[in-house]
């Protein structure tokens, strides 16, 4: 029960944190230096027992990397910069890696080459994501679904002759470790839009995708310059984090910790730091009924976990049970306005290929928060379903259920502004406007998901199995959207992950 408690502290107070700071100055200038609380919150971090103190240097010293380096170089960051703040890290990281491991330097050549002769397969899978063949897509998913950069990778790398743990690290390196900000199929897109031929786009295509493994820190360099990208250098950012990072690498690689693991622990923790403390967080947090809702929903994590601390039977069910709940509350607040997640997930899907129509050479990640978002209430509706179905006309609480452990909602109950939506727009007809606060998290649902909880989470559990790559994640994910809409099953990979 210590190691449970021990994990629910660190996790909620890296999400307190950030509440914290947006609570104080939603609506005001950001600074760089707002994101200190998170930085304290983090620094908290420590290896329990059984824990591998490498695993947990590897976030809590990329973080302090990432605050002092910037901090150095820029104390604002514009809300069109501050997507990327996460995709410096595993360049640096990877790089180091080459350095320090010959071996894996040269699997990387072979993986590189693998590319060039995978022509037909980037050209198909290019074209499927421009012409929104896969539906709402996440191309830079964690998992393997169909569109994502990483389901692309492995396909290559099936046919790739390196050691499997070398394809391993080469996988997570563009999943849960951002490899550079470039998602498959965007120079494609690009290209034919400019009047290129399809070959030539597919050619360029290879080239970009090989640029970013052969030099990723130079890859991102020009990515950043190509996306205007103002608020700092990052080559002088990448080149600090790198030299402050490197001892702790070698700490990890002597600590045999797997190499999938060293390239993304570093990456995901950083992000409260001028993204979700940031510019666009402050001012789409001016809006009370959103700022309402990832309050409740912080409440209902917390007071979940902690309720449930003397039930937990693996490490696995805290994970679950931190995600698990805010979905349903995410869920139960787009119900009090009859509203519910099959019911969205069709709009947003509709949406989205219309949105393909309207903006060929829309942004690789444009609908990644949207997929998301529509992948947690579809999680929540299958809780909330299952527990109203229980209690059907009974007296009996509403009570829904993750892992057979109860969830406690009674923070969307108890919370005045959620209860209370008169008070932000026409009064007697107020029956729309959770739900509009809910499509702006649509759009940026990090502190609902919660990204610092789920990140905080995962580095406690590597940590106690560094030597098992942990991501990307190797199941299905129940895609919503391929649940209720798409039919792309059979373009999945997470069964044949390498």
């Amino acid at each position: 029960m210590k190691l449970y408690k021990k994990i629910i502290d660190e996790a909620m107070g890296a999400q307190r944190a950030d509440l914290s700071v947006l609570q104080r100055k939603r609506g005001q200038k950001f600074e760089v230096k707002d994101g200190k609380p998170y930085v304290d919150a983090v620094n908290k971090m420590k290896a329990g027992e059984g824990q591998s103190e490498a695993v947990i240097d590897l976030h809590v010293k990329s973080v302090n990397a990432h605050y002092d380096t910037l901090t150095s170089l820029t104390n604002y960051v514009r809300p069109e910069d501050d997507p990327f703040v996460e995709h410096y890290q595993t360049p640096a990281i990877l790089e180091i890696l080459y350095d320090l491991d010959e071996s894996f330097r040269k699997s990387v050549d072979k993986f590189i080459e693998e590319i060039a002769k995978s022509e037909a397969l980037i050209g198909l899978e290019s074209a499927r994501r421009y012409a929104g063949f896969y539906g709402p897509t996440c191309v830079v998913d964690f998992a393997l679904i169909p569109g994502s950069t990483s389901n692309v990778v492995n396909q290559i790398l099936k046919k790739t002759d390196i050691p499997t743990d070398h394809k391993k690290a080469i996988l997570a390196a563009k999943s849960w470790g951002m490899n550079t900000s470039y998602g498959v199929g965007d120079v494609f897109a690009h290209d034919i839009e400019n009047g290129g031929t399809l070959a030539a786009a597919v050619d360029k295509e290879i080239n970009e995708l090989q640029f970013i493994y052969d030099e990723p820190m130079a890859a991102q360099v020009k990515l950043m310059e190509s996306a205007g990208m103002s608020s700092f250098d990052p080559a002088k950012y990448m080149e600090e984090y790198r030299r402050k990072m490197e001892p702790f690498v070698k700490k990890a690689i002597d600590d045999e910790v797997h190499y999938a693991n060293i390239v993304t622990v570093p990456a995901y923790c950083v992000g409260d730091i001028a993204h979700h403390i940031a510019q666009s967080t402050f001012n789409m947090c001016k809006d009370d009924m959103v700022m309402g809702i990832i309050e409740a929903g912080t409440d209902v994590m917390e007071n979940t976990l902690r309720q449930n601390i003397d039930k937990f039977r693996g490490y696995d069910q805290l994970l679950a049970l931190a995600t698990g709940s805010t979905a349903a509350a995410a869920e139960y607040i787009l119900e009090l306005d009859g509203f519910n997640g099959p019911a969205v997930v069709e709009f947003l899907t509709r949406r989205f290929h219309n949105f393909v129509q309207l903006y060929p050479t829309r942004g690789a990640a444009a609908e990644l928060h949207n997929c998301d978002f529509m992948d947690m209430i579809f999680r929540g509706w299958n809780i909330m379903d299952h527990a109203r179905k229980a209690k059907a006309g009974s007296d009996a609480p509403l009570t829904p259920k993750v892992s057979g452990l109860p969830i406690d909602l009674s923070p969307v109950d108890n919370h005045d502004v959620i209860q209370n939506p008169q008070r932000y727009v026409y009064p007697a007809c107020a029956i729309t406007v959770r739900f509009a606060a809910m499509m702006s998290l649509a759009d940026y649902p990090c502190l609902l998901t919660s990204e610092p909880v789920t990140a905080t989470m995962m580095t406690n559990l590597i940590a106690l199995d560094k030597k098992t790559a942990a991501a990307p994640v190797r199941a299905c994910k129940n895609c919503a959207s391929a649940s209720c809409v798409d039919f792309r099953h059979q373009y999945c990979q997470y069964r044949d992950a390498v």
